[in-house]
């Protein structure tokens, strides 16, 4: 009997960690993932594509290619332990990951550390010649806080006191104000897109919604008046108005853009065959103008497929965010729903010439490291707010 209840209780811990493991991939939204893998890998093909032409006379022509395979491992790693994450510690310590963000959020200032690229100082420079963006990073930090303030109640209240909608409004204005000193025009539109996302699904009350939305109306046009952006910010925001009035400068990539789209027509020129793309005639086209080189060397269809993978991702993320089980899963994800929907429309939109210039990449397809990892990791917290809700309904 002694053997047998030793036996008993030690195979139960061992029996619990693997009921777990099989609750957990029993549980995820398979549809989700497999969308973002495939995203990712045709992003993967796209940016070999893209810096094969760039790197054509160099020793390693697939030098780039090697370490976007590089950064996307680490994505996938980290998205997997966002996945894993406890829902309680997850809330207990979003406080000190928003502190830890905006320590790094300044770090681009400091002599030595930052890098300047495209006219924004918004990169840190860490070894083996890689850079980090942490506005990438910041992106999920605001979601998390702002969630963590919006959903504590008060008593019996129904709805975030307004001490803690300004609370929440100061979580966000704190890291657009670093940003935009930063010169970095596009994740200021992301996470102003995200802020209003969240307050809105937090159950305000109406006027809130149209006093922030005016005053970001307002913000927008004093920044422009008293020349706090400059003067090639504004012209990369109003270029797509009249793209053929400054085709030299501003509007050239924009031009440049809808010719390789043009060009693709239904199937596209075939990969590694695009004239715009390897005739590198669309500048950055590996990140910020990756959209081109679908358009070119997979055509219309490629781009469907493309552009269908991103709403699949969109819907799922939509999904958890309706049949969240409590308040913070909700608006978690509504904040993960708003970010990549704003930037995968702005990325694609500028492509397009509907939409102005910004120096954002779409997620999942375009090279960067910070930006792949952080849009894992929300992939990740999206997992989270659905596995618990799965366990809840147990």
């Amino acid at each position: 009997m002694a053997r047998f209840y030793a036996s008993t209780v030690n195979d139960a811990p061992m029996a619990g960690q693997a009921d777990r493991r099989i609750a957990y991939w029993r549980d995820i939204d398979w549809v989700l993932l497999i969308a973002a893998i495939a995203l990712t890998t045709l992003g993967s093909v796209l940016v070999w594509s893209a810096s094969r032409a760039d790197l054509a006379s160099e020793n390693d022509p697939q030098s780039y290619l090697k370490r976007h395979l590089i950064n996307v491992a680490l994505a996938l790693a980290l998205g997997y332990i966002a996945s894993r994450l406890n829902y309680r510690w997850l809330r207990a310590y979003t406080p000190i990951l928003y502190g830890l963000s905006l320590v790094l959020l300044v770090m681009p200032f400091i002599p030595g550390v930052g890098v300047t690229i495209a006219g924004a100082r918004a990169w840190i420079d860490v070894p083996g010649g890689f850079t980090l963006q942490p506005s990438e990073f910041m992106k999920i930090a605001v979601i998390l806080m702002m969630s963590v303030l919006l959903s504590e109640k008060v008593d019996i209240e129904s709805e975030p006191s307004a001490r803690d909608v300004l609370l929440a409004l100061a979580v966000a204005a704190v890291p657009i104000g670093i940003i935009l000193i930063q010169n970095d025009t596009g994740t200021v539109l992301i996470l102003g897109s995200v802020a209003v996302s969240i307050i809105a699904v937090s159950g305000v009350r109406t006027r809130w919604l149209v006093g922030l939305i005016g005053g970001s109306v307002m913000g927008i046009l004093i920044a422009v008046q008293l020349g706090l952006l400059k003067e090639y910010q504004v012209a990369r925001l109003t270029s797509f108005i009249s793209p053929d009035s400054d085709i030299g400068a501003t509007a050239y990539n924009a031009n440049q853009a809808r010719i390789a789209i043009g060009g693709g027509g239904w199937s596209g020129a075939g990969l590694f065959e695009g004239p715009q793309t390897q005739g590198k005639f669309v500048p950055v086209n590996e990140s910020d103008f990756i959209f081109t080189v679908s358009g070119e060397e997979l055509g219309f269809i490629g781009s469907f497929l493309l552009i269908a993978l991103l709403g699949i991702i969109l819907w799922r993320a939509a999904v958890i965010a309706w049949k969240a089980d409590d308040r913070y899963g909700r608006l978690v994800a509504t904040g993960v729903l708003a970010w990549l929907a704003f930037q995968m429309f702005e990325n694609i939109g500028m492509t397009l010439g509907i939409m102005p210039i910004t120096g954002i990449p779409l997620p999942f397809v375009s090279a960067g490291g910070t930006s792949m990892m952080a849009v894992w990791i929300a992939i990740g917290l999206l997992q989270t707010v659905r596995l618990h809700e799965a366990r809840a309904a147990m």
